[in-house]
């Protein structure tokens, strides 16, 4: 019923896909949705490790302390907050900062744009006998009540947009730079500061040209480089976690963060942002949203990026626990993991 006769308006029913072409759907997604964080590997440990802030001792509690933050990262903000939590709070499929702004201006009466906070899924007409309407929350009365709150809350939406448009351009930069990195444990120090800025903007130019051609296709594309990605830091993370450090895992308790913690103190917290760059990109999870579906981003998280990365990641620290002697701080990282038979 609309607003009109007295009931809420219909939201039109989701048509349920059928199981392949959801799995098509979130083998697309690692093309687009993951590219980000799937290659996060490349450069925490090292931005852990950079300034000088913590060092790497021979009694591994930092490596440790790294690792139980990563993986608890991990699993609190893009597996129990996204994939459970806000992947559900779609405004009919679509997701993105303006998104749950609309769906919190249809929900009560603040919206500032167009079309946006009339209220009228809200406009209930009470008919008679029936039970009287639930009072309203504090902080909904506040909003539909006070102007200021509005304002507010439509100024958080433009800045959520405006920083997710920053983090897609400045991510990239990062995670292709880190990749291309890895030359410098082949080449001199002269060689790799002529070589890798080049190289870096040449692939930057090349991936932002193929933008143009839509979702569809970018997935397409590199849905499969991404695929094999996750499947090869995970092949590499098992093996460095059999061969060079088998109990590892015990690093995943929490009590591992307290030893960090309490060890390194003010180190300790301010390597931490270096540490958060773990879950860079998985804001893309709920942006991306309208162009795919819940089910196609839980499946391919959950199924492969998820398990892929915690495999990298104690693989890394298995290799980094087991080495002392880096030359160079910079080089703890992924590139130093690789057996020397898989590097090129």
């Amino acid at each position: 019923m609309d607003a009109e006769s007295g009931g809420f308006a219909a939201r039109p029913a989701r048509r349920k896909r059928p199981w392949n072409a959801e799995l098509l759907l979130a083998y697309q997604s690692l093309g687009v949705v993951y590219g980000d964080v799937a290659t996060a590997p490349l450069y925490v440990f090292k931005s852990a490790f950079a300034g000088g802030d913590i060092e790497h001792s021979a009694g591994n509690e930092e490596i440790y302390g790294v690792l139980s933050l990563v993986f608890w990262t991990l699993t609190l903000i893009p597996l129990l907050k996204y994939v459970f939590l806000v992947l559900r709070a779609d405004d009919h499929g679509e997701g993105g900062t303006f998104a749950l702004y609309s769906l919190i201006c249809r929900r009560v009466r603040a919206g500032l744009l167009p079309g946006g906070g009339g209220g009228g899924e809200l406009a209930v007409q009470p008919r008679e006998g029936a039970a009287p309407a639930p009072r309203l929350s504090s902080v909904r009365a506040a909003l539909e009540r006070h102007r200021v709150l509005q304002r507010l809350l439509l100024l958080l939406a433009l800045l959520g947009t405006c920083m997710v448009i920053g983090d897609g351009v400045l991510t990239p930069a990062v995670s292709v730079f880190s990749a291309v990195s890895g030359l410098e444990l082949s080449l001199d120090n002269k060689q790799h500061e002529y070589i890798l800025l080049p190289v870096t903007c040449a692939i930057l130019v090349g991936l932002f040209t193929l933008q143009h051609y839509g979702t569809h296709r970018v997935g397409f594309i590199f849905a499969p480089i991404v695929c094999l990605w996750l499947l090869c830091i995970s092949a590499i993370g098992i093996y460095n976690i059999i061969h060079w450090n088998p109990h590892v895992y015990r690093a995943l308790s929490p009590y591992y963060m307290y030893k960090f913690l309490q060890k390194t103190q003010t180190g300790g917290w301010m390597s931490l942002g270096g540490i958060l760059l773990c879950v860079t990109g998985s804001e893309t999870m709920y942006a991306d949203l309208g162009h795919f579906s819940q089910s196609s981003i839980k499946i391919a998280f959950t199924s492969l990026v998820y398990p892929a990365l915690i495999l990298a990641y104690m693989g890394q620290a298995a290799y980094i626990s087991k080495h002392h002697n880096f030359e160079n701080i910079n080089h703890i990282g992924f590139y130093v993991s690789v057996p020397d038979g898989l590097f090129w």
